[in-house]
């Protein structure tokens, strides 16, 4: 099936919200589940591809800053991965990001193999790289405080250098090497 790139439209919504939802429950993103769509302060390149029977295969959100921009999401539905279609949102949206006067283009993923393959095969080049450490609810609250009133965190998300990756690790069940991909353009 064939797909068309095209700026998002407030209709495109639900079938963003569930390209997203699906695209990221097979990554370490799973539970970067939002109820809408972000909505951008500053200026932003916002794609879609669609489908010939109207459904949303892909979307792609950028926002720029000065000079600088990031991939706020990108996300292939599972069903028509591997087809060009994140290629393509990419390919539109390089050409609009640097009329808005970005000269580069970054974008955070986790440790997914498939994401991280397509950012250098799409001309990134890793440039930091820190760790997103998740407490659950099973894991000791040790070390952990909270204003008065409130009981120690049951779930915490926290972000912690990579020189303690080995340490968070031994600790903590759910501990992810967040890598930045930085594009020239």
């Amino acid at each position: 099936m064939s797909f068309t790139v095209r700026p998002y439209l407030p209709d495109d919504e639900p079938g963003w919200l569930r390209c997203r939802v699906l695209a990221f429950l097979d990554t370490q993103y799973y539970d970067d589940v939002t109820p809408h769509r972000t909505s951008f302060d500053l200026p932003a390149v916002c794609l879609v591809a669609v489908a010939d029977d109207g459904t949303i295969r892909g979307i792609l959100d950028v926002e720029v800053d000065g000079t600088a921009a990031t991939i706020d999401t990108v996300a292939v539905h599972p069903d028509h991965g591997r087809r060009g279609i994140a290629t393509a949102l990419l390919d539109e949206a390089i050409p609009q990001v640097r009329a808005a006067g970005a000269t580069t283009l970054d974008a955070w993923t986790r440790e997914d193999e498939v994401a991280n393959a397509w950012y250098l095969r799409s001309g990134f080049a890793e440039n930091h790289r820190y760790l997103h450490v998740y407490k659950g609810g099973d894991e000791p609250a040790a070390g952990f405080a909270a204003p008065d009133g409130l009981s120690t965190p049951v779930i915490a998300f926290m972000h912690a250098d990579i020189s303690r990756e080995a340490e968070l690790r031994a600790r903590f069940a759910r501990v992810h090497v967040c890598r930045q991909y930085l594009r020239r353009l």
